[in-house]
């Protein structure tokens, strides 16, 4: 039986009290970050391999059914207005469509196929990456894009919870993170689900770091899509430059990004 699947160390749920349940939870999230831990050197690789791709034209995909897809479409849209880049640089697919992002879609999962047609509509070429995301390491629609995807000679690698599985087999880069059972037996959108945005973050973030999106500790290509991120950017310009508050948000406002400033005022 697959860890992800086995029987959860805590019996009788349904007899504890609210407490006893926070607590029980709780523990087993410890396991998370040592399984994180573990894998930080086949992060290292992946992103090692996607930054020279991306830097030629090439584009991050993230495949995933469920909770891993929905993961995988959370991580890719929030990069575009954390770092500036457009949406079209990190790519997030879910079985099902944009529809299961809110609802469960009925065997979505189970067509090897699928995904992959679904990557040939954006052109996908040599230069780009594909990262499924599957707690199982059993997902069809997961293995089809990977295995395919690997056939035609781009970069491929999973994020999985489970040792040795069909995904993770078909991988360039195998990620398998194994946080153990479940609290609720089987249900992955806990420990496994957050094993995998804690990756997930970690691809992404270190990527944009690489990739030049980040001055010092400050998301300097930040989109100025309200009044708190243009507060923060203003502050960024007046700690950077000594300008007052007003020089800075008129600049601010007048170029768009406080990368934008910082290049042109420096």
């Amino acid at each position: 039986m697959s860890i992800t699947e086995s029987e959860s160390n805590y019996n009788n749920l349904e007899q504890m009290s609210i407490r006893e349940l926070l607590e029980g939870i709780h523990n087993e999230d410890y396991n998370v970050l040592s399984a994180v831990k573990t894998v930080i050197p086949k992060i290292e690789k992946l992103v090692s391999e996607i930054v020279p791709r991306i830097k030629k034209g090439g584009r991050l995909f993230y495949i995933g059914a469920g909770t891993s897809g929905r993961l995988g479409i959370l991580d890719a849209s929030e990069i575009p207005p954390t770092y500036g880049v457009g949406y079209d640089l990190v790519i997030g697919i879910i079985a099902g469509g944009d529809q299961a992002i809110r609802k469960a879609i009925e065997h979505a999962e189970d067509d090897e196929n699928l995904a992959w047609e679904r990557l040939k509509e954006f052109e996908i070429n040599q230069w780009d990456t594909v990262v499924g995301i599957a707690a199982s390491g059993n997902t069809p629609y997961v293995i089809g894009a990977v295995k395919t995807a690997r056939k035609n000679g781009i970069l491929t690698a999973c994020i999985t919870n489970n040792r040795n599985t069909d995904l993770a087999k078909n991988a360039d880069i195998p990620i398998e993170a194994i946080t153990g059972p479940e609290f609720v037996t089987g249900s992955t959108r806990m420990k496994s689900g957050t094993a995998q945005k804690l990756i997930l973050n970690m691809i992404s973030t270190t990527l944009m770091i690489r990739l030049g999106r980040v001055k010092g500790n400050k998301m300097v290509n930040m989109q100025l899509s309200n009044n708190k991120l243009i507060n923060r950017g203003t502050k960024m310009i007046m700690q950077e430059l000594g300008y007052s508050e007003s020089k800075a948000k008129r600049l601010l406002l007048l170029h768009g990004s406080v990368q934008k400033v910082l290049d042109i005022m420096q």
